[in-house]
């Protein structure tokens, strides 16, 4: 195995974690935890089958997404929507957060649970629900494009 997973690695446990749910620790499955302990971030699932595919070309995109959702229930990463729908995973996420997405040039920014606190409670307290913020994504018009449109 690389480097990225080690003594003190948290995708260690996964062969036996994923034996325990009565899965089979494949190549396949082993060339996708290295792939995923090689990010940090976020990824699509189209990249990460590629990927998978680049380092062993047997890997089938419904093994990838099996054990994505496995992954997913095990808290190794998560999965929310970009702006455009497409499933993006976020890698060992150590909080919830969202996202703002520029409608202009495409950046994206990661949105925290303290900036967006009020609108979470507000919608608790108002409506009785619980937000996954996960799969918030809110698209608008950063600074910089807003900025050069205001400029004559």
């Amino acid at each position: 195995m690389p480097a990225a997973i080690g003594p003190s690695s948290p995708w260690d446990a996964v062969p036996d974690l994923l034996r325990a749910r009565g899965m089979r620790w494949t190549p396949q499955r082993r060339t996708l935890i290295e792939v995923l302990a090689g990010i940090g971030g976020h990824l699509t699932g189209a990249e990460l089958v590629e990927r998978c595919r680049a380092a062993d070309p047997t890997t089938t995109p419904s093994t990838v997404y099996r054990t994505l959702d496995v992954l997913e229930e095990l808290g190794f990463i998560r999965h929310g929507h970009g702006a455009d729908g497409r499933e993006e995973f976020h890698v060992l996420p150590r909080t919830a957060h969202g996202h703002l997405h520029c409608g202009t040039c495409g950046s994206s920014w990661e949105l925290g649970a303290s900036e967006v606190g009020g609108l979470v409670r507000a919608l608790r307290r108002g409506r009785g629900f619980h937000v996954d913020l996960s799969h918030v994504t809110i698209v608008g018009q950063c600074e910089s494009c807003a900025s050069a449109e205001s400029r004559p």
